[in-house]
């Protein structure tokens, strides 16, 4: 990508230098996984999708547990460092691409707000440590992410490129216009009359839709001049292959089971980014109307 020089977002609020101590019960993951489950979950949280928290607990601002505290504020705008300079590049082009589509639908985009931690975080919709991965809280409208992540991502994870942090940020950004648009909150609220599979079921066509609409980002993003370099796309395929369910679960634990997937399968996953990016229509990321995911 060649993002240096464009414009950068004031939507970043970054506390990697604030210092939080924890306190009280300690951050709460779910209750009842097993160790087995656990290690699957963080082995989601790792890449992007809602915070497992949030899944969990919903998003009403419930607390995950325990409480980290700080006296530092968080600074406002964006940080020099060129890894917080490329988040911020890219959140700016989100920004312009979704006030776009939103403006022909005679609609605003009330923008969220980008934070970077470091170790741990304090969010609307719980606490989080940096296992949790990159995540989104509707309660507060901010994307949290610790971006040492990065080298997760193209390490443990084998997804090496600015284009693959890039779909990570659009994906959680994704995450954002479904809690404008209604999305989330009908999640949350059907979820609460369904057994597991069920909402996980529900929660796959969520993800897959954010990944959709991060596919429609990277549409805009290609039609920009010297933006978007040969192999960008191709990076985001990557790993969006490289996080599905079945991928992540086989790592984590040696065998998939299909029916506590949540995020999709690899395959799905890059089928509904390819589906966002071919097309750039809203319409198309439809993925809770789709007879096949």
């Amino acid at each position: 990508m060649r993002w240096r020089g464009r414009r950068t977002s004031d939507n970043i609020e970054d506390r990697r230098s604030a210092g939080y101590t924890r306190g009280g019960g300690g951050v709460r993951v779910g209750g009842g996984l097993g160790l087995t489950g656990v290690l699957v979950v963080l082995a989601i949280s790792w890449f992007t999708g809602i915070d497992p928290m949030t899944l969990l607990q919903g998003l009403d601002g419930s607390s995950g547990g325990g409480n980290y505290q700080t006296s530092e504020p968080a600074s406002r705008g964006t940080p020099d460092d060129p890894q917080a300079q490329f988040v911020s590049v890219i959140l700016a082009d989100t920004e312009d691409t979704w006030s776009h589509i939103l403006g022909q639908y005679g609609e605003n985009y009330p923008e969220p707000t980008l934070v970077l931690f470091s170790g741990a975080v304090p969010s609307a919709c719980g606490n989080a440590t940096s296992a949790t991965g990159p995540f989104y809280c509707g309660a507060d409208q901010k994307v949290y992410i610790d971006l040492s992540f990065y080298k997760q991502l193209a390490g443990q994870l084998n997804a090496p490129g600015d284009f693959a942090q890039a779909y990570v940020l659009a994906h959680e950004v994704g995450h954002h216009l479904q809690n404008l648009l209604g999305v989330l909150p009908e999640y949350q609220k059907a979820r609460r009359t369904m057994s597991e599979r069920e909402a996980n079921a529900l929660s796959v066509r969520v993800e897959l839709q954010a990944d959709c609409y991060a596919g429609i980002w990277a549409h805009y993003a290609a039609r920009k001049r010297d933006f978007i370099e040969d192999g960008d796309i191709e990076e985001a395929l990557n790993a969006a292959s490289r996080i599905g369910d079945d991928t992540l679960q086989k790592q984590a634990q040696g065998y998939a089971v299909p029916e506590t997937f949540n995020h999709g399968t690899s395959a799905q996953r890059a089928r509904w980014f390819r589906q966002g990016f071919e097309t750039g229509d809203l319409k198309a990321c439809n993925t809770f109307e789709a007879a096949t995911l």
